[in-house]
């Protein structure tokens, strides 16, 4: 779609080149939520690709995603064999259910940023102790957990003129088992409930439960509990009012597909057999 407020877009080679944010601006990383709908507030794009962010590292520590990182260089990363939780990565990818053009366009970052209920890169980032390094218009940085990242539908931390710089998954969670559960009421819909398992070395077991919620919703235990533990757990942290309600399911089946999916996950990490 054209956008035909805007009059200027600025394509900086690095950080010192970034311009004074100011009404009217908007990154453009992979553009396909931007140019998706019209955005008539819009009068200047800032393009992040001259930037040349590395789309993944490999570090000691983890794995250091990069805001412009797309869809399809994610979830063709070729992980380290501990890494456990790596086939997250695909089946968080798979869950935008795009096409291939939209697969090499969509970015991390934008999709983190954007805040839907359904937006896969909330759950992966959220399950695997995401941590959001964010570039300050000051020229500092400040770190922010990918949980306390999204506030709100289409609502996040971002200050005006904060910047997504890369999201960092630590090494000691990739080396968790993780179990993925994802429904939708068409099987080519939007995600209505996606809910992520993870289950440590040492036992400690943690649920994180999204799209069926308005913002991401995570608990743990110290040992996988049992089912009754599970449904009281979840209805404590997700009262019946907090589940998400529009076109793509009605709050009352997302809460019945929520226990019904963190009780297959928190089998499968168990290792019971499904009944």
């Amino acid at each position: 779609m054209d956008l035909n407020t805007v009059t200027e877009i600025s394509s900086p080679n690095r950080r010192d080149d970034l311009p004074p944010w100011r009404d009217g601006d908007a990154w453009l990383a992979g553009g396909t939520w931007l140019f998706s709908e019209p955005q008539p507030k819009l009068t200047r794009l800032i393009d992040l690709a001259a930037l040349g962010w590395p789309a993944l590292e490999i570090i000691p520590s983890g794995l250091l995603i990069g805001a412009t990182c797309a869809f399809a260089r994610l979830a063709a990363l070729d992980p380290p064999a501990a890494w456990r939780a790596a086939p997250l990565f695909r089946q968080c990818c798979r869950a935008l259910l795009g096409s291939f053009k939209i697969w090499n366009a969509a970015t991390v970052g934008g999709n983190l940023c954007m805040a839907l209920p359904a937006g896969p890169m909330a759950a992966l980032t959220v399950a695997l102790d995401g941590l959001c390094l964010i570039w300050t218009p000051e020229g500092a940085e400040r770190c922010l957990y990918a949980s306390e990242f999204i506030l709100a539908p289409q609502q996040n931390a971002l200050r005006p003129g904060e910047l997504l710089r890369a999201v960092h998954l630590p090494e000691s969670a990739l080396r968790r088992h993780a179990a993925f559960r994802q429904i939708s009421l068409t099987p080519l819909g939007r995600s209505a409930a996606l809910l992520i398992g993870t289950r440590s070395p040492s036992g400690e077991f943690d649920l994180t439960v999204t799209a069926a919620t308005p913002r991401p919703v995570r608990f743990g235990f110290r040992n996988v509990p049992d089912e009754a533990e599970l449904r009281d757990a979840i209805g404590r942290a997700i009262p019946e009012s907090q589940y998400y309600d529009d076109a793509h399911g009605e709050p009352e089946w997302r809460r019945h597909m929520t226990f019904r999916l963190a009780e297959q996950i928190r089998r499968e990490l168990a290792g019971i057999a499904p009944p």
